[in-house]
This record gives C-alpha cells, sequence and structure tokens, in this order.
C-alpha cells in the first residue's frame, strides 16, 4: 500500500490541477452561453455538481466497483 500512497502522492499536484480546470472550463462554458450569470452562483452549482459526481464515484467504490479495475 505504500507504493500507492507515494505514486498518488507524487502526482496529488497535478490530479487537484485536473479538477480546478474541470471548474474553470466549465465557469467560462457557462459565461460563453450566459454572460449575464452570477459568477458566484455559477461557481456553487458547478461545485454542488462536481461534488456530486465526487459522491457517485465514492458511492461505487463502496459498491465494489474497483474491486478489479
Amino acid at each position: 500500500m505504500d507504493a500507492i500512497k507515494k505514486e498518488l502522492e507524487s502526482r496529488k499536484n497535478e490530479i487537484k490541477k485536473e479538477v480546478k480546470f474541470l471548474f474553470k472550463a466549465n465557469m467560462k462554458f457557462t459565461d460563453w452561453d450566459v454572460p449575464e450569470a452570477d459568477d458566484e452562483e455559477v461557481a456553487r452549482i458547478l461545485l454542488d455538481i462536481i461534488q456530486e459526481a465526487l459522491d457517485e464515484i465514492k458511492q461505487d467504490i463502496d459498491d465494489g466497483k474497483y474491486k478489479n479495475y
């Protein structure tokens, strides 16, 4: 398990950067599609959507869907 933790720790900043990129890209897309949108409201809704996706992944893990991935 230590090798797994070490590997993921070495990519931690990259993973976080990718998640932030996803968030920022969707902020831009929304701004392009709905320029008058309240950016703070958009940010909160996007965060909720991303959190929902993370919760679904967590549930999949709990359900054993990644045991033999």
